[in-house]
């Protein structure tokens, strides 16, 4: 019921929105004499907020035409190369006439960017990729919106998601790398120990986990705390609904998007009123540097996609309530998940010193866990000052987190050739 009232207040505000834009416009506009009026100002930048906060935001483009190498500016196209009615698999093509151009003439190490599947696109990691792009074949993993997947296509669960990571890495050839932010941490460690145990030719060089709850029972924070403290019951009661129309999955059962998206800016309510306060304010001033910075974090942070019901409530069960991949009780189509099985897979991990998120110790884990692994191949770094968002972009993940991880990578790659 929930998503059906949050579609008709979306459409039954339309109306003032159009209103707003059109204000906005007038107010805007440089044949208006009193446009730069500070009554004008004032006006413009009301009716330029009030449009921005109701519109719909849909998903963001990936917006990576090119990547500097060196000196050089290399073309970059996004393609995509596996896909399933859950996920696409997109290859950040770099033109290799360009690369020569830039003195790359050999094969850099591939790499699977695992974005998270927790309310917001693949696209957020944006800087991420373009971070590895001079230095690396960049796949991601780019899921799809679950309103948009019939329930035709059946279930997408979190076996689902690791057999996902799994055939990726296949399509990827012998001894890629992957790289997973966040959510993807236990379901990607977990097809890493499947596939070290099969031995198979695809299994990760090395696999980087960055702020992810491998184990979400050290330093809980206030996410961890709440999926505790709440009986398994009341995510199945409050947070479930249902698809409606006319989008091309009503009648699945999902955690919307939006739902997440309210729970996140709950947790720093007064910093986003406080942006946006900002936002009104340097649009009077005509500060537009500061505005457009507002609206390019905003464009994404306010994209949002709706997660299966199954793959959601069964995170929360195994990650955040019975912690079955620690404990070594997580079971995959029947198999005893084993991280001992490890043995040549290079392990990195990365936590940020403030992370609220995934707190201290929660990614470390997978060291404990990957026992059989030589220490030669593990490493493990905590950026001072950053919290969750700064362990995978800005500033100090480019110049400090990314050059660290990068290094790893060719130490462990047997393809890469320097």
């Amino acid at each position: 019921m929930l998503y059906a009232l949050h579609e008709a207040s979306f459409y039954a505000s339309t109306p003032l929105r159009l209103a707003a834009r059109a204000a906005r416009d007038f107010w805007g506009s440089a044949l208006n004499p009193a446009a730069n009026s500070d009554l004008g100002r004032r006006i413009h930048a009301g009716a330029d907020l009030f449009s921005n906060v109701t519109r719909r935001y849909g998903k963001p483009a990936w917006n990576i035409d090119t990547v500097k190498v060196g000196q050089v500016d290399v073309r970059v196209r996004p393609t995509v190369v596996w896909e399933s009615p859950w996920a696409r698999l997109v290859q950040f093509d770099r033109d290799m006439s360009d690369m020569r151009r830039a003195g790359k003439f050999s094969l850099d190490p591939a790499v699977l960017i695992v974005a998270p599947l927790s309310g917001h696109y693949a696209t957020l990691l944006r800087g991420t990729v373009e971070a590895f792009l001079p230095d690396h074949a960049v796949f991601i993993v780019d899921w799809v919106n679950a309103r948009e997947v019939s329930v035709l296509e059946g279930r997408f669960d979190f076996h689902d998601y690791i057999d996902h990571i799994r055939q990726m890495l296949g399509v990827m050839g012998p001894r890629p790398n992957v790289v997973a932010v966040c959510q993807p941490g236990p379901p990607v460690l977990a097809a890493a120990a499947l596939m070290a145990e099969d031995n198979d030719p695809s299994r990760p060089a090395s696999m980087t986990f960055m702020g992810s709850p491998i184990d979400a029972r050290l330093s809980p924070t206030v996410t961890n705390n709440l999926a505790e403290e709440k009986p398994f019951a009341w995510f199945q009661s409050n947070m479930i609904y249902t698809v409606p129309a006319p989008y091309p999955g009503m009648g699945r059962r999902v955690y919307p998007g939006f739902v997440q998206l309210a729970s996140f800016m709950s947790m720093n309510a007064e910093k986003h009123q406080d942006a946006h306060r900002r936002y009104f304010q340097d649009l009077v001033k005509g500060d537009g540097d500061s505005a457009d910075k507002h609206l390019e974090f905003y464009d994404e942070y306010l994209s949002v996609l709706d997660l299966t019901e199954e793959f959601y409530l069964q995170t929360i069960d195994i990650v955040f309530q019975q912690h079955l991949l620690p404990k070594g009780e997580l079971t995959h189509r029947g198999r005893l998940v084993n991280p001992e099985a490890i043995t040549d897979i290079g392990l990195m991990t990365v936590e940020g010193e403030n992370d609220d998120i995934s707190g201290i110790g929660q990614t470390q884990a997978a060291h404990t866990l990957c026992s059989a692994l030589p220490e030669a191949m593990k490493e493990d770094y905590v950026q001072p000052n950053v919290g969750h968002y700064g362990v995978f972009n800005g500033r100090r993940f480019r110049e400090e987190i990314y050059p660290r991880v990068r290094d790893f990578i060719r130490k462990n790659d047997p393809n890469f050739q320097s």
